[in-house]
């Protein structure tokens, strides 16, 4: 029998009160309440509806109102963006978001001022993020959370979903749900990280009539991508702040930094939060070559006992079977045990 990996056995640190496989397949949407929020700093409110108050053990997805310009204009034409943030990270979520207005607002929204959230400070993203509340009017967005859980629970099975192929899915789950409401997409704008043609064709198989741009930096080129990533790290960086972990025992700091190996406060939090037997918290992307490294150089060695070789078949239907040693136990023999009497 081959020993799974050290991050497979790390994987289920808290198995005695929940289990690590995901409760929800990852791409079945579970509402966000429009009345959740999360608390900032003592004394502060800031209201980010897609955040769930209850502890993140599955991904879901959240969907704001429909503008009311498309209410009473459902056939309106309008223009939508995709962008995702938290792919890097080896804590966290990954959170995907789209953006859509109708294209007879879209030069008004463009004047809003929306530009790539990763060049903005985090007070000013949140800005930006209310800017796009107050105008609910024009501009309607949606994200998906997936849950660190469901991230690793998916790459390191037999069958492996890789990141690239949840993303894809994620985006076209995303884009569909949008299309079920009835909203009448005529253009979709993208940002990549993989090579753009060959996604630009997957995509246009699946939704044909739809003019679809999918380029490197177009949350820095397209305002409803620009818009779109706002709402993603924002979303992210919300769920990190108010993270509350199931491991109710655990005394857990969280100070994560940008999730980032090379951020200095990820780095320490990695340091000071990993058990040598259980690992991580669920926080944790255990699919990271990061985190397989913390738990190779620095967490307990387990050695798996080899099961015993299985006898042929076909000595079942021999008629007399020829008396065999027993074949010693791989513990006795790593142990140097013998045994003295037979029972």
């Amino acid at each position: 029998m081959t020993p799974p990996s050290p991050a497979t056995l790390f994987l289920t640190m808290d198995a005695f009160n929940l289990p690590f496989a995901p409760q929800t397949n990852d791409l079945i949407e579970t509402d966000c309440p429009d009345d959740s929020s999360a608390s900032e700093d003592e004394g502060t409110v800031f209201d980010v509806p897609s955040v769930q108050a209850d502890p993140l053990t599955s991904s879901y997805t959240y969907h704001s109102p429909l503008p009311s310009a498309l209410a009473n204009n459902s056939g309106e034409p309008c223009i939508l963006g995709v962008d995702e943030a938290g792919r890097g990270p080896v804590l966290g979520p990954m959170v995907y978001s789209i953006c859509y207005c109708p294209l007879s607002k879209y030069e008004q929204v463009s004047k809003l001022g929306f530009v790539d959230s990763k060049t903005l400070k985090e007070s000013h993203r949140e800005s930006h993020f209310r800017l796009i509340q107050s105008h609910q009017e024009n501009i309607a967005w949606s994200v998906r959370v997936l849950s660190p859980q469901d991230i690793s629970w998916n790459m390191l099975k037999m069958n492996k979903y890789n990141l690239n192929a949840q993303a894809h899915d994620t985006t076209i789950e995303l884009i569909r749900q949008v299309l079920i409401k009835g909203v009448n997409v005529t253009e979709i704008y993208i940002d990549t990280v993989g090579p753009p043609e060959s996604y630009k064709a997957k995509l246009s198989k699946i939704f044909p009539g739809i003019k679809i741009t999918v380029e490197k930096k177009a949350d820095s080129k397209y305002p409803i991508v620009s818009a779109a990533s706002i709402c993603a790290k924002v979303t992210r960086d919300q769920v990190l702040k108010h993270w509350t972990f199931v491991e109710k025992e655990l005394k857990s700091s969280k100070i994560f930094g940008s999730g980032y190996p090379s951020d200095p406060n990820t780095k320490l939090w990695l340091t000071n939060n990993m058990d040598p037997v259980f690992g991580f918290p669920r926080v944790m992307r255990f699919s990271w070559s990061t985190c397989e490294n913390l738990l190779k150089d620095r967490a307990v060695t387990i050695i798996w006992p080899e099961e015993a070789p299985q006898g042929s078949i076909t000595r079942l239907f021999e008629q007399e079977e020829k008396k065999q040693e027993k074949p010693q136990s791989r513990l006795f023999m790593d142990m140097g045990l013998k045994c003295v009497s037979d029972f």
